[in-house]
Formats: C-alpha cells, sequence, structure tokens
C-alpha cells in the first residue's frame, strides 16, 4: 500500500516479531497502536529512540495504547539489540514487540521506506515513520522523520493524549495543547449544540473579524 496517510486502513500484515508471529489488525484490537520504524539494529539513533519509548511504556499503557516497533533485521538480531538497548539506560525494559522485517515487504505496505539511505548491500531501509492507528484499523496521525533525526516521544505522547480528547470528547486541540488545557469546538458545531454538550460553557474569543469561531471550552 504504497503512500499509506491519514484515513488509510493499515494492511492486516502477518508479522515476525520478537513476541512471535502476529496479525496486525488482531494486535490492534479495539484499542489505539503506535507503529514506528527504525532504519537498523545496532545504530545509534535508533538505541537512543528504542530506550526512550521504553521509558514511555507505562505512559501509553495507561492509556491502553499499544506498541509495536519495526526494523529490518531478524528477530534474534533483534533480541540481542533489546540488550543494548536496556541497558544503555538501566531499568528500562522493552516489553512491547519489534518486527523482523528482513525482506522488507511490511516497511514498503506501511510507507516506511527511507528514499535516500540504503544498507551496505545497496538494500532499502526504513525511515523513522511513526503511524497511529485507531480501533478501527486507520492511520490518525502520522510523523515521519529521516534517519539523521532522533524522535521526540514526549511529542508522541502529546500527540496521543490529543488524538484521544479529541475522539473521546469531540472537540479539537489547539496550538501547543496539553492535558488539562482549554480545547476548541470545532466549527461545525452551533452555539446551541456547544451548550448542550458542554455544560460547563465556553468562551468565545473576540476577534477583529467578528465571527465567532474560536471559542475554548474545559473537558475532563
Amino acid at each position: 500500500m504504497p503512500g499509506l496517510t491519514l484515513g488509510d486502513v493499515v494492511p492486516d500484515l502477518e508479522l515476525d516479531t520478537t513476541h512471535g508471529k502476529i496479525r496486525l489488525h488482531d494486535f490492534v484490537g479495539d484499542a489505539y497502536a503506535i507503529i514506528f520504524s527504525h532504519p537498523a539494529d545496532f545504530t545509534p539513533v535508533c538505541t537512543t529512540e528504542l530506550s526512550e519509548m521504553a521509558g514511555y511504556a507505562g505512559e501509553f499503557d495507561k492509556r491502553g495504547v499499544k506498541l509495536l516497533g519495526f526494523s529490518c533485521d531478524d528477530v534474534e538480531s533483534h533480541k540481542d539489540w533489546i540488550k543494548d538497548i536496556e541497558a544503555y539506560k538501566p531499568g528500562r525494559r522493552v516489553g512491547f514487540p519489534i518486527v523482523a522485517d528482513p525482506d522488507r515487504e511490511a516497511i514498503r505496505q506501511l510507507n516506511m521506506i527511507d528514499a535516500d539511505e540504503k544498507d551496505t548491500a545497496g538494500g532499502e531501509l526504513p525511515n523513522r515513520a511513526l503511524h497511529i492507528v485507531g480501533p478501527d484499523k486507520k492511520v490518525k496521525l502520522s510523523f515521519l522523520f529521516p534517519a539523521c533525526t532522533g524522535r521526540n516521544m514526549a511529542e508522541v505522547l502529546r500527540a496521543t493524549d490529543a488524538l484521544l480528547t479529541a475522539a473521546r470528547h469531540r472537540v479539537a486541540t489547539p496550538v501547543n495543547w496539553k492535558p488539562g488545557e482549554r480545547v476548541v469546538i470545532p466549527p461545525g458545531v452551533s452555539d446551541e449544540e456547544a451548550k448542550a454538550r458542554f455544560p460547563a460553557g465556553f468562551e468565545t474569543a473576540q476577534l477583529p473579524s467578528n465571527k465567532c469561531y474560536l471559542r475554548f471550552t474545559q473537558v475532563d
């Protein structure tokens, strides 16, 4: 599925992982899941990223969000690499599965190919792609980084919180939003509907256009 993007259903791949064989749709189940790729095992940026994701795993688990890593090496290589990842920041444990994809078939179908990076044999490598997948198996949010740039896992968690809040309350989140801060009411919601849905009320920003489209409210 080249070009996998927001709103697309992820392919129901059968995958070999450090936790055994899985089917992607069964793994996601009725939850949200984060699937994220790494160019290769035993590489510096990837090791720091996997360590940091392991450090945040408890926060994602509290939210019922599953984690699934991808790298092109085989399962035995992954298991050896995990020892390095866990040693890099003692106390962190890689409890989530890492997919083995030596033939690069999964990363092709998940739109995780880096157009510039190649392995020593000239083979394709993954970019630093990350898709947040919903219970309907559709891509809800994507990050795409080149091999040279590590991801910010705090931002992944913040974006996940924003998605979950928007889905739960049918709202949107403004710039730099963090849990507990005010959210915005989508333009398609009338003031009358907003009053019914948000009994605590809402505040409308006064703007030069006199258009009442920027409305803030508080949700749990």
